[in-house]
């Protein structure tokens, strides 16, 4: 049998998506051992409650002590006091004003990249702009070479295909990935240090001094927040700007409508951001017995919280497969919901814009290499490609 394409497995997954909405809107899945939210309403309902939905999803995984940094530091997995307490002092670093600050050099940093592609006539968008461009941003924020690029990235590619698997107890994945998490605190334990004894104005720093009610936090909490950025930070933004070009080049009347139009920009990466969201979806666990649609969760239970899903859903989206740029109302799920939406929505957001506006600018022909298979991420938690070549 011919091997099945990227988009016959995208349109296989909408009809799924859709055919659960209407008819198991919660299921439990046997073969996972999670439960599975698909309706908007539901969705937002379970990032809405953490008293009942907690994202302290460690707490069902066989503890290994070589990954359990991450664990102190990963504020997604923190429920209230404690999110909240680590959330303000996070925060700091990126409010609406200190994210605007960084605009130049993200302009500066994306026109280089593009510098260096402009003499061929041909790129690959993940690889010379869509990859580097957020890895270099948040190296520079928390004060880590961006050089090193290269590293952080095979980071992230190997985290994410080593947890495509969704069973919590498969401890092949989890051992998986020692060897990668060992060298990610190795290498942020070192800075963490350095920056104790000599801090300078990054993030790093910032962390090293900042105290959550009198208690300054401890190496492993700064490596796993550090190491959450290095991760979530980069990847996030990778397939947005990824999704972004991948949906133009699908809808060329859109491309048009940006290029007449740049004030649109914003809106189509909503759009983009509804349509293709970077992430799937998201991990809860029941902390008390729940009941939806005469269905009920017993306590301590994964669920899967659906935002593609979510984000198609018809009853909240009007023709939701249409990619439509100018949609409004366009209240997605897409950065999460509640006390744990995206803290670095803003950055992506603001990378996206730039990168787009600046590839519609310089690119006028930009169109995508006809009969190339592209490759999608090997992991059931993100939608994006991890080839994208172009051509003007």
């Amino acid at each position: 049998m011919p091997q099945e394409s990227m988009q016959e497995r995208w349109d296989a997954l909408l009809d799924h998506l859709r055919l659960m909405r209407e008819t198991k809107p919660v299921h439990y899945d046997e073969q996972t051992h999670f439960w599975n939210l698909y309706r908007y309403e539901d969705v937002v309902y379970a990032l809405s409650h953490p008293a009942i939905f907690s994202s302290d999803t460690n707490s069902m995984v066989p503890q290994q002590s070589e990954i359990s940094f991450m664990g102190r530091g990963d504020i997604t997995q923190m429920d209230p006091p404690r999110h909240r307490q680590f959330r303000n002092l996070i925060s700091q670093a990126f409010t609406p004003r200190m994210i605007e600050q960084l605009a130049p050099r993200i302009s500066a940093l994306t026109n280089q990249l593009l510098d260096a592609v402009t003499i061929r006539s041909e790129m690959d968008i993940i690889r010379d702009i869509a990859a580097p461009l957020p890895i270099i941003v948040i190296a520079e924020l928390l004060g880590v070479p961006s050089e090193d690029r290269d590293r952080f990235k095979r980071w992230t590619n190997t985290l994410i295909a080593s947890a495509s698997s969704m069973d919590p107890n498969n401890e092949e994945m989890l051992t998986s990935m020692i060897p990668t998490m060992r060298e990610m605190r190795e290498y942020l334990e070192k800075y963490v240090q350095e920056r104790r004894q000599q801090p300078r104005n990054d993030l790093i720093s910032r962390l090293t001094t900042a105290q959550i009610e009198g208690q300054t936090l401890d190496n492993d909490e700064i490596v796993g927040f550090a190491s959450l950025l290095l991760l979530a930070g980069n990847i996030t933004t990778t397939i947005l700007i990824g999704n972004a070009v991948l949906c133009l080049t699908d809808h060329p009347e859109a491309m048009i409508a940006l290029r007449n139009d740049p004030s649109l920009i914003p809106s189509a990466l909503e759009e983009v951001l509804r349509y293709r969201s970077p992430f799937t979806l998201t991990a809860r666990v029941t902390a008390s017995e729940v009941t939806l649609h005469g269905v009920t969760i017993p306590p301590r239970q994964l669920v899967s919280v659906w935002l593609l899903s979510a984000n198609h859903d018809e009853h909240q989206f009007p023709n939701p497969e249409q990619f439509d740029i100018r949609r409004e109302p366009n209240r997605h799920q897409a950065f999460g919901h509640g006390i744990h939406f995206c803290l670095g929505a803003p950055l992506a957001r603001l990378e996206g814009k730039i990168a787009l506006q600046a590839l519609l600018e310089r690119f006028p022909t930009l169109k995508r290499v006809p009969n190339v298979e592209l490759e999608p991420h090997e992991s059931g938690f993100v939608t994006g490609v991890q080839n994208l070549p172009v051509t003007w």
